[in-house]
C-alpha cells in the first residue's frame, strides 16, 4: 500500500509542466522513490539532498529567519529543487530552467503539502 501511494506522487510530480524527473526521499536520506531515468548512486542523492535541506533549515535558524520552504541548485539549463513535504519527506525535483517557474514551484509546494498531510 505504501508503495502504491509514493509512486502515485512520484506520477503526479512528473505530470506538472517543467518536470524533467523527480525522487521523493525521507528527511533522513532515505530513497523512497524515483522518475529520474538513467544509473546513478541513488543513496548518494537522498543522502546529499537531505543534507543540503537540512544545511538550509540551519543557517535559516543561525539567520533567526524562517525555515526554507525549498532549496534551489541552478546548473546550466535545469535547476534541482528540494522541497519539505511536511515532517518527513523531501521532493527532489530536476525542472527545466525558463518559462513560468513561479507557476512550476507553486503546483510543487501544493503537491509537497499534499504529501506532508497523507503521511
Amino acid at each position: 500500500m505504501l508503495k502504491e501511494k509514493i509512486k502515485g506522487y512520484i506520477e503526479k510530480i512528473r505530470k506538472i509542466e517543467g518536470v524533467l524527473g523527480c525522487v521523493l526521499i525521507s528527511r533522513d536520506g532515505i530513497m523512497l522513490g524515483r522518475s529520474m531515468e538513467g544509473e546513478f548512486n541513488e543513496p548518494w542523492l537522498a543522502a546529499m539532498c537531505a543534507t543540503l535541506f537540512a544545511s538550509a533549515e540551519s543557517a535559516s535558524g543561525i539567520l533567526k529567519m524562517a525555515p526554507p520552504e525549498a532549496v534551489s541548485v541552478m546548473i546550466e539549463d535545469r535547476s534541482v529543487i528540494v522541497i519539505g513535504a511536511g515532517e518527513k519527506l523531501l521532493i527532489v525535483a530536476m525542472i527545466r530552467d525558463g518559462g513560468e517557474r513561479s507557476a512550476l514551484f507553486q503546483a510543487l509546494a501544493d503537491l509537497a503539502r499534499e504529501i506532508g498531510g497523507s503521511f
